[in-house]
């Protein structure tokens, strides 16, 4: 069964690997590396897929495989992706709304704050994540879905 400590951790971890992979790009390291080892420990494309609606994805709205993820995060196949992860950010904060967990599922929803390296400037997404245990007990990412909040003409 999944608590909110498991929640909790996983937005932890991702927030943590965000940071790092950036940090990894930055000194010249095996950022890629860094965003595969993200992907396989937090997300549950071996374990059944996963649904995933980037923040910045437009012509390519949805993420369906590995490698779909991996170009995202640190660029690649898809033409749009210049690599989020690689902005670089020094930080990533969760706020939770609301979290719902049921015997095999947590759904969680909120906002999280990006912080930029360089500027210190924070950037609001808003996100809904879906957790569920792996094969091998550990809670992964299956849902995935952020987006900038949406702005009112004026």
């Amino acid at each position: 069964m999944l608590t909110v400590d498991d929640v909790l951790r996983v937005q932890n971890s991702w927030g943590n690997c965000i940071v790092e992979i950036g940090r990894t790009y930055q000194q010249g390291g095996d950022y890629r590396k860094a965003a595969r080892d993200m992907i396989d420990a937090l997300y549950a494309f071996d374990q059944g897929g996963v649904l995933f609606k980037p923040t910045k994805a437009a012509e390519v709205q949805f993420r369906e495989t590995q490698e779909q993820a991996l170009s995202y995060f640190v660029g690649g196949s898809i033409s749009e992706d210049s690599g989020f992860a690689l902005q670089p950010w020094s930080h990533v904060r969760f706020e939770n709304h609301k979290i719902k967990i049921d015997p095999d599922v947590a759904i969680v929803m909120g906002n999280y704050y990006f912080t930029a390296a360089e500027s210190g400037e924070e950037v609001q997404v808003e996100f809904t994540l879906g957790i569920r245990s792996a094969d091998d007990g550990r809670p992964v990412i299956f849902l995935h879905h952020s987006s900038l909040p949406y702005q009112p003409e004026e």
